[in-house]
């Protein structure tokens, strides 16, 4: 990405969202170890590739009208690809049958540093611009409701806890949207934490993606799926 549209947007965010319950100091040293451990992760062709294989196979299975994804920042996996491919085969679909393409994706803009995320429409000829913290962001594009949340992870538990930047960005979106959408935690395997202690408006996700595993939450206990 062009470091002049984001330069460390992340830290921003954070610092300007009034977030406080999520700014203690052992949560800040925890983010920035695991930043500082995504940032140096070796091999990232292959685990994208295999994390790139698993989100497809999740998009497919779980059957979304509309997904909410993010532009990568510091390091996060890039699903643009995936959900590009996701949408072109609904557009190839459409040709065939005749019938208009029922897939949609959506990038999130900061309204507010308060605010719950808006999502606007995204295909790979969206033009974009620069939204808030210096994230590219849909150039006057359509408002959607996603019906599944691709979230980005610092750190992840196998019980769907997230450490995110510190912003409360996507508890407050999350706490916001009725009914709730699927959220999917995308991570690599070294973010992984076997403990956080979740805070009141924590919101477990419903499953954590990694490039080697899918840890999908149930009532009875973690599954872990190595496919």
């Amino acid at each position: 990405m062009n470091s002049s549209i984001a330069r460390d947007p992340a830290q921003s965010a954070a610092q300007t969202s009034g977030n406080e319950a999520d700014a203690t100091p052992a949560k800040a040293r925890l983010r920035k170890a695991l930043l500082e451990a995504r940032s140096t992760l070796e091999g990232r062709a292959a685990r994208d590739a295999a994390l790139a294989l698993r989100l497809a196979d999740e998009l497919a299975r779980r059957a979304p009208r509309c997904v909410g994804f993010y532009w990568p920042i510091q390091g996060e996996f890039d699903a643009r690809a995936v959900v590009a491919d996701w949408l072109a085969q609904a557009d190839a679909d459409a040709v065939t049958t005749g019938r208009p393409a029922a897939r949609q994706a959506a990038l999130p803009v900061v309204t507010a540093p308060a605010a719950p995320l808006v999502f606007h429409r995204w295909t790979p000829d969206t033009p974009m611009m620069e939204g808030r913290y210096r994230i590219p962001v849909p150039r006057e594009t359509e408002v959607l409701v996603p019906d599944l949340l691709l979230v980005p992870c610092v750190g992840f538990t196998r019980d769907g806890l997230r450490l995110g930047y510190g912003g409360g960005f996507y508890d407050r979106t999350l706490h916001s949207m009725a009914p709730a959408p699927q959220t999917l935690g995308i991570a690599y395997d070294v973010l992984e934490i076997e403990h956080l202690s979740a805070e009141a408006h924590d919101l477990a996700l419903d499953a954590i993606v990694t490039e080697s595993a899918t840890f999908a939450r149930h009532p009875a206990g973690v599954c872990r799926n190595p496919r």
